[in-house]
């Protein structure tokens, strides 16, 4: 159909008769013309000449995000410096703070960097200040059994050698379960390395935010064992290892 010349609105068609074709059948023809000069066009896609070309993209893969681990916060590198070794040859220092799902397990670690063995048995004592220094009045749980399990282990004797260290995990819930009393957050933390002994302040960052539990749970000291690197030696540096325990059970 498309081969057929079309004729024009002004094309006179002859009949048999050889009379002139009326006005009428003359728009009727050039109609018929358009229909079929329209029916020839190339159809979009399709190829032709003047069909838009079209490239059909492969679907994206559906974009998936892992679920983010419990987060951990490091100390800073040389944020902290040790400074000299301590009149009583040990030296605790923050290891950084694990979080996850409002339990908080903040490390740290005791190094005798005297030149005698020190002994130690027990837990660490703990005094938790605000930012101008006064003293927030907290209950500490040895081995954190109301706050959650897996660190009630009990305390031993143990003697460090010059450069041996031991690691403690001081924990806590930053959670409101009564809306009547205001939340707590401790900016300094004080430590001694037991009951009775003299605190010092060990730098930390970022608050103990205690929400308002009022408590917080500390496990006892545990000797921490000397890797190949190690010598039983006096050291002016502590290095930051990851806290002890691997495990925090959530209730």
């Amino acid at each position: 159909m498309c081969g057929i010349r079309g004729t024009s609105p002004g094309t006179t068609i002859r009949h048999t008769g050889g009379r002139r074709a009326l006005p009428w059948r003359r728009a009727a023809g050039a109609l018929a013309t358009l229909v079929l000069l329209a029916g020839c066009a190339p159809a979009p896609g399709s190829g032709g000449v003047g069909a838009q070309a079209t490239t059909d993209a492969p679907p994206s893969a559906p974009v998936t995000t892992p679920d983010a681990p419990p987060t951990r916060t490091e100390p800073s590198a040389g944020a902290h410096s040790p400074g000299p070794c301590p009149a009583d040859g040990v030296r605790i220092s923050y290891l950084g703070v694990s979080a996850a799902m409002g339990l908080r397990a903040m490390g740290l670690e005791l190094v005798n960097c005297g030149s005698r063995p020190y002994r130690l048995h027990g837990y660490p004592e703990l005094r938790l200040l605000d930012h101008d220094g006064n003293l927030i009045r907290v209950r500490v749980i040895p081995g954190a059994r109301e706050i959650t399990s897996g660190f009630d282990f009990p305390p031993r004797p143990l003697t460090l050698a010059p450069g041996e260290a031991a690691d403690a995990t001081v924990l806590w819930r930053n959670l409101v379960d009564d809306p009547t009393v205001v939340a707590t957050n401790a900016e300094r933390l004080e430590v001694a390395p037991a009951e009775g002994q003299p605190t010092r302040e060990v730098a930390i960052e970022g608050p103990i935010d205690l929400g308002n539990t009022n408590r917080v749970g500390v496990s006892a000291w545990k000797k921490r064992p000397l890797t190949t690197s190690q010598s039983a030696v006096p050291t002016t540096t502590a290095s930051p290892l990851p806290i002890t325990p691997t495990a925090v059970p959530l209730h």
